[in-house]
């Protein structure tokens, strides 16, 4: 029985080291596989950066040859769009289209220059006391009319009231010496010292008695100027002192519009021009002079002030309301001027319009190659190109080719007319 089992246990044993080296030989299997396929991993990775770069070199040339053929497809495009126009007159003989037609005039032509400004008060004033104390009286509110010379305030100066009364009474002693010297001096008794000192005592007390009572006048404060109470610096009871604000006055029957315009419009702006200033906010617009032009440029934005009083009887025109200024930068006289609407563009760049000539069989529109200048608010001059006596198609211009018949439906020109 011991025998048989010692047996078992030398057969496990032996069975437990065939399994060891067939895990042995198995880890080696993977290992040596591994090894394989991390070689040719990176032999493929080899190759497809190579495919990649390749695959790149063939897309840019893919690319260059699209491009070309852009271009050639660009060209025959405009190639047939001219061969078009050219022959759209003669496809389309027998229809006509309908127009709308405006005859040209020669007209003056203003360019402005548009600059936004800001109305401020042309007299705005902050009255201080010219003696200090407390503030006793304060005789309007914010908001109130005062007129010039009306009382606003009044400061306690009670110490200066105790001073005068210091002062009289020694005026009457100083006037009683010297009345008193003055009698023995003229009865040649005395010295003349005696006599002169107590004049000049007597008209030194005179002298701070009158200055003391100037003084006590500046207690009262009254407007400088006519105008609105705009703001209140103090309140009752307060200390105040000279210079320091008690309240501020605005006159606003007189404002004046403050805007800063660029430096290149320099020779366009002169004292005393007459521009235009709308108020956006009151829809309001106003014609009036420039009464002052700045010598300096703001070097931080290159520009310099102009200023244009407004007359605001009705006071409708608020302090820091927003303006927009417009000064008359160029003018040309007599001036063909159209539409900016109507002029169009070919493929080339030049720019025309059509006219209505007539032709052997009726009406064509014709294309006229123009030359632009200044525009300013949807119209433009024309410098070159027409007369100023053609009739501009309006209505209708942008279906239309060189010769193309057309039929006149409406002249707004006669119409403006009428």
């Amino acid at each position: 029985m011991i025998g048989g089992v010692y047996r078992l246990l030398f057969v496990s044993e032996e069975f437990k080291s065939v399994q060891s080296k067939k895990a042995m030989k198995n880890l080696l299997g993977l290992l040596v596989v591994a090894i394989v396929g991390g070689m040719s991993c990176g032999q493929s990775a080899e190759s497809g950066r190579s495919d990649e770069l390749q695959h790149l070199e063939e897309k840019k040339a893919l690319l260059m040859q699209k491009r070309t053929a852009l271009r050639a497809l660009e060209q025959e495009i405009a190639q047939l769009e001219r061969e078009l126009a050219e022959a759209l007159p003669s496809a389309a003989a027998g229809v006509v289209t309908p127009v709308s037609v405006v005859r040209l005039q020669p007209t003056d032509f203003q360019h402005f220059v548009e600059v936004q400004g800001v109305i401020v008060s042309d007299e705005i004033v902050k009255v201080s006391p010219e003696v200090g104390g407390r503030l006793i009286e304060l005789e309007v509110e914010e908001g109130d009319m005062v007129r010039k010379g009306q009382l606003l305030a009044r400061i306690d100066v009670t110490q200066l009231r105790k001073q005068l009364e210091e002062l009289e009474t020694a005026l009457q002693l100083a006037t009683e010496v010297y009345e008193r010297q003055k009698r023995l001096w003229d009865q040649q008794i005395g010295s003349e010292i005696q006599y002169l000192q107590a004049k000049n005592n007597k008209e030194r007390l005179e002298k701070s008695i009158e200055t003391l009572q100037v003084q006590l006048n500046k207690a009262q404060v009254y407007a400088p100027i006519s105008g609105e109470v705009d703001r209140l610096f103090t309140r009752v009871g307060e200390l105040v002192s000279p210079g320091m604000p008690l309240l501020q006055i605005m006159d606003i029957r007189h404002v004046k519009v403050t805007a800063d315009v660029p430096e290149n419009y320099l020779k366009a702006v002169r004292k005393g021009q007459r521009v235009q200033v709308r108020v956006p906010a009151l829809e309001q617009t106003f014609v009036a002079p420039i009464a002052r032009t700045g010598n300096v440029i703001d070097p931080s934005n290159r520009t310099f002030p102009i200023e244009i009083p407004l007359h605001n009887s009705d006071g409708s025109l608020k302090p820091n309301l927003l303006a927009v200024v417009y000064i008359n930068d160029f003018t040309k006289k007599d001036a063909v001027v159209v539409p900016l609407s109507l002029v169009q563009q070919d493929l080339s760049g030049q720019w025309y319009v059509f006219v209505a000539e007539e032709g052997p069989e009726g009406a064509v529109a014709r294309k006229m190659f123009v030359s632009l200048g200044d525009s300013y608010e949807g119209q433009v001059v024309i410098t070159q190109g027409l007369k100023g006596n053609e009739l501009l198609i309006s209505d209708g211009a942008r279906s239309l080719a060189d010769n193309q018949p057309i039929q006149i439906v409406k002249d707004q020109s006669t119409q403006n007319n009428g």
